[in-house]
């Protein structure tokens, strides 16, 4: 007798990777520019590359507290008298006749014709004679002018992501205002009548809408304006007029369920009747029956009703279309090789992504094991996990001690 193929796993639909390059190939990013203030550009992505207004340091200036001296003077046990003190902000401008040095502090900038730092733990004090204990050569300890950045020079490139260490390379290079893309609007609704809002009473057949909730903290971790249109019944009528209230607000459509094939799944029909399908299935587990397409005014991200896979799909298809259409450099995913601690259940036939447990073991070297169960209905598998097991299409099971590449969450998921 024939082996039944696995329905899930049927030849010919596409990989996460050639679905992703068709993403990117029928939509062009929005370019959608404003300039904000520099406390207001945390989180967005800059339009514009940016080179440094000053050079920095913008004076030559101690990196260490201690004695600004001439290195030809020094001759350790002999001494020097202190002249004066310079701090970061008030420099000192007397004179400094041959023989003597200046007190100074980090930061503050270099007296003229000093040309070397002494670090006040080599230093001996008696009053107003120093003697140290090294000697040193011109520019010890001397922050250069210009020499971390040049007036002109780029500090960052358009289509970076700006966060904290951002923020502080814009504002030493001296912007107070930058020019940054808008946020991705994202409208968000889910499809069934069995769902019913957290905290209210389940009558028979009924679940939690837990999926709403989840897309809508990653749509926003991606840096989108969400639109929650909340639950939508499965009614063609609702599902039409849900779409067409949508496409008139969003860039991005994002729905949740009633794609795959249910007599009550709706989705398709509305999408064949207002747009375009540019695919629908992928070889890829959990979330096989992801769509894409577009609609009049927007495009459309229809992820799979059950919860892992709508979460996975958003994290592995969603988030970089996001990225793209949003200006943002395209980067890979971050992957590490790891052994496996437990053994893996796999058919060929998909790509992947079980939900892991990254860790070093005693010696440092990086483990992984899964959460346990996989079901694309367990949502503490994702929760109990910080990575992805990415499991290329045509591997089968794997065995404790195998290596295997793992794919680390970030932010999006609560990762780093």
């Amino acid at each position: 007798m024939m082996a039944q193929q696995d329905c899930c796993s049927q030849p010919g639909l596409m990989l996460p990777a050639e679905a992703l390059e068709k993403m990117y190939a029928a939509c062009s990013p929005l370019n959608r520019v404003e300039e904000v203030a520099l406390e207001e550009a945390v989180g967005r992505v800059l339009a514009e590359d940016i080179c440094s207004l000053i050079d920095l340091p913008a004076f030559d200036n101690s990196s260490m507290d201690g004695y600004a001296v001439r290195a030809a003077e020094v001759v350790k046990g002999q001494t020097l008298t202190i002249v004066g003190k310079a701090f970061a902000g008030i420099p000192f401008d007397g004179e400094i006749p041959a023989g003597a040095c200046v007190r100074i502090m980090t930061g503050a900038p270099l007296p003229p014709q000093m040309d070397a730092i002494i670090m006040q733990e080599e230093a001996d004090v008696e009053g107003d004679q120093v003697s140290f204990k090294v000697e040193v050569s011109p520019g010890f300890f001397v922050r250069h002018r210009g020499s971390e950045l040049t007036r002109g020079q780029k500090v960052l490139s358009a289509g970076t992501r700006v966060g904290a260490a951002e923020i502080g390379v814009l504002a030493t290079a001296g912007h107070g205002r930058v020019r940054v893309h808008q946020p991705i609007v994202a409208a968000l609704f889910s499809t069934g009548d069995e769902l019913v809002a957290p905290g209210q009473s389940l009558k028979a057949g009924q679940i939690y809408d837990s999926n709403r909730h989840a897309l809508r903290t990653m749509l926003t971790g991606m840096g989108a304006e969400v639109i929650d249109l909340g639950v939508i019944p499965d009614d063609l009528e609702q599902v039409r007029d849900a779409f067409r209230r949508a496409d008139e607000l969003a860039d991005v459509v994002v729905t949740s369920g009633g794609v795959s094939v249910g007599e009550a799944d709706f989705i398709k029909v509305v999408l064949d009747e207002m747009g375009s399908i540019n695919f629908w299935k992928l070889a890829i587990k959990p979330g096989k029956p992801f769509a894409f397409g577009k609609l009049p005014n927007s495009w459309f991200c229809g992820l799979p009703g059950n919860p892992v896979s709508s979460m996975v799909t958003c994290y592995q298809l969603v988030q970089p279309l996001f990225k793209h259409l949003g200006g943002e450099l395209r980067h890979q995913p971050l992957t590490l090789t790891a052994t496996l601690t437990d053994s893996i259940r796999k058919k060929p036939g998909r790509q992947e992504y079980q939900r892991g447990i990254l860790s070093r073991d005693e010696q440092g070297q990086l483990q992984v094991c899964t959460t346990g169960a996989q079901g694309s209905d367990m949502t503490t598998s994702m929760s109990r996990a910080n990575c992805f097991i990415v499991l290329p299409r045509e591997a089968g099971g794997q065995e404790s001690g195998a290596r295997v590449t793992v794919e680390p969450f970030n932010q999006v998921l609560g990762g780093v």
